[in-house]
This record gives structure tokens, C-alpha cells and sequence, in this order.
């Protein structure tokens, strides 16, 4: 099965491939006697400038990027994007160039979160930052970024927020047949994926890449992003789709999406108390670094489903770690000075 990735015409290879998939044992003893057993899948491993899940996804999209004959990327996201991140690296790999535009439009007021974390890695990197101040009109400033690269005779290829379009979500869908391979190498059935769904790709991905699977895991999807988590479910099920048609699987159905909600907070990239809490007692039994925009919120809801007996003891969950790591720096305030 996985041989339609591994052949398929426009694959740049960029990642680290298969990332570790480790049992949390420390984690589930902090849990108490009745949680069930857990797994992490070390996406945030998958090794380009920082690793994350964009990684994956970047690799069908530079691919049909440089199939088009382009020589600039042109993607968005939030300040803090790892998207953004990794695309700017991805594009150092294939030889183009970067340009990121970037939306200021989280409220978080930290002293570094503007300079640091991804934000220092884009510069690193290369890319031509362009950063859009609240109030301006996002349509205006790609016209002109569009402009600038054809007035020097360039040809772009732009990438959507998180790389979540069906030829990005093919990444996700190669995903589910590398965890689904290796939870069967291990003998465990009964199976869930739990994991921060924000773009959507991810998700769509995964859900797309059941069609693989008759009895694969379960995907979980904890809303960390929008505050119209029906409108996204809709949203996300359609992306899975239109994925699921790029490979000739047959339509995922309604009941194949979970999204929970309740996790995100007041907005997308505000931290939350249950964050931290996560991402602390995550770092200190299993000397994992989660990340505050992402995975720290969708570790607090797996957390707090499971202290609420959501989860049955007789299944296995396995926390996909999509990376961010990088944005820790850009949120030190919500950690300094938290230790017990």
C-alpha cells in the first residue's frame, strides 16, 4: 500500500522517515492505575529545521512545486507559524526561494514572542519575512508579494496556512499506514489517534488513509483553532475527501471525524492553564517538549479525557506530536517561575 507514496510523481524527499513511536509509561503512572495504554508518535522528529508535521506535508507540496517550475514559495500563517518555519526550510532544501506572510494576529503580549522561537528561525533561514500588522488587509500585501516575484521575472507557488490542501494531506494519509504498520508490529489493537487539529491537513490526512486500513485506529482530532468547531469539522471533512480522491479511496463518511472541543482557550495561540500543566508533567515524566500552540493544548484535553474516563482502559491511544517546540521561546513568561 504504501508504495503509491513512495512512487507517487511530484515527492520531494525531506523527512526523516518513520519517526519514533514510543510507549509513555511514566506519563500513564501519573495518570493513575486506570489509564489506558499510550503511545507518542515523534513527529516532531521528522528532522527539518526543528522537525514537525508540516515536514510531511512539504514534501508532495515542493514537490508539485517544482514540478510546476516554480522558484519562490509563498505561504502565510501567524506569527509564531511552524508552518511557516518549515516551509522556509523546505525550500533551502529544494533550492528555491522563501517568502512567509505572516499575520500578527495572536493577542499574546509576551517580550519575546515577536522575536524569537520560529520568528528567529525564519530569519535564520532567509526567507523574506513580511509581516502583516492587525487591520491591514491581507489581500493588499499578497498582491504585492505576488507582484514583486513576476516584476522580477520569478514564478511562485503559493502554500495555503499549515500546507492543508489535498496534495499537502497526502503526507498525513502516508502517516496513518506508517503508525497503523508499526501499532501492528507491536500487537497492539484497539487503537486511537489523538492529535491538535487546527489547519485541518493533518486530520484530513489521517482520515483519508483509514481507506487503507479496514480496522486501522481510530483519529481524534482536538480542536486548538477555531471557535466554529462545527464550520471546521465540515471543513475538514471535505479536505479529507477531496484527498481521499487524490488516491482512489473511497469518500470518508460524517462518522469517521471527531473533533473535540473545549481545549483551545480563549483563542488560537492563547495559553491556557491546562497547557501548561501538560507540557510540564510531559517534559517531566517522558522528557518530551511539547509545544504551547498545539500539541501542549491537545496533550491537556487527551489529559483531561482521560482523568474523566472518556477513554476505555482496554484501548490504546496513541498522541501524534506534531512539533513546535521552537514556540516555547516565544512564551517563557508562562513557564518561568511555575516550578513546584
Amino acid at each position: 500500500m504504501a508504495d503509491i507514496f513512495d512512487d507517487f510523481p511530484r515527492r520531494f524527499p525531506l523527512a526523516h522517515l518513520p519517526t519514533p513511536l514510543a510507549e509513555m509509561k511514566h506519563l500513564r503512572a501519573a495518570l493513575g492505575p486506570h489509564c489506558p495504554r499510550l503511545f507518542i508518535k515523534r513527529d516532531d522528529c521528522t528532522g527539518l529545521a526543528g522537525g514537525g508535521n508540516k515536514t510531511r506535508k512539504l514534501e508532495f507540496l515542493i514537490g508539485e512545486a517544482l514540478a510546476q517550475g516554480a522558484d519562490t514559495i509563498v505561504t502565510t500563517g501567524a506569527l509564531q507559524s511552524n508552518h511557516a518555519r518549515q516551509t522556509a526550510a523546505a525550500a533551502v532544501a529544494a533550492g528555491l526561494r522563501a517568502t512567509l506572510v505572516l499575520m500578527d494576529m495572536v493577542p499574546y503580549d509576551g517580550r519575546r514572542y515577536r522575536s524569537s522561537g520560529n520568528r528567529l528561525l525564519d530569519e535564520i533561514l532567509g526567507a523574506d519575512v513580511v509581516v502583516v500588522p492587525t487591520g491591514e488587509n491581507p489581500a493588499d500585501v499578497f498582491k504585492r508579494v505576488m507582484g514583486g516575484i513576476e516584476t522580477r521575472g520569478g514564478k511562485s507557488y503559493f502554500i495555503p496556512a499549515g500546507g492543508s490542501n489535498a496534495t499537502g494531506s497526502l503526507g498525513y494519509a502516508a502517516a496513518y499506514i506508517e503508525i497503523a504498520d508499526q501499532l501492528a508490529a507491536l500487537g497492539v489493537a484497539r487503537t486511537r489517534i489523538v492529535h491538535a487539529s487546527s489547519s485541518g491537513g493533518t486530520q484530513a490526512g489521517l482520515v483519508a488513509g483509514q481507506g487503507f486500513r479496514e480496522k486501522g485506529p481510530a483519529v481524534h482530532g482536538i480542536n486548538v483553532y477555531r471557535a466554529d468547531g462545527e464550520a471546521m469539522a465540515g471543513d475538514i471533512l471535505k479536505l479529507a475527501v477531496a484527498t481521499a480522491a487524490k488516491l482512489g479511496l473511497p469518500p470518508p463518511g460524517a462518522d469517521s471525524l471527531i473533533l473535540e472541543e473545549g481545549y483551545m482557550g480563549a483563542r488560537y495561540g492563547m495559553p491556557t492553564p491546562g497547557m501548561v500543566e501538560a507540557v510540564e508533567l510531559v517534559a517531566r515524566t517522558e522528557a518530551v517538549l511539547l509545544d504551547p500552540v498545539y500539541t501542549g493544548k491537545a496533550m491537556a484535553g487527551m489529559i483531561d479525557l482521560l482523568r474523566r474516563g472518556k477513554f476505555a482502559e482496554d484501548e490504546t491511544l496513541v498522541f501524534l506530536h506534531t512539533g513546535g517546540t521552537p514556540g516555547l521561546f516565544a512564551y517563557e513568561e508562562e513557564f518561568l517561575g511555575t516550578s513546584n
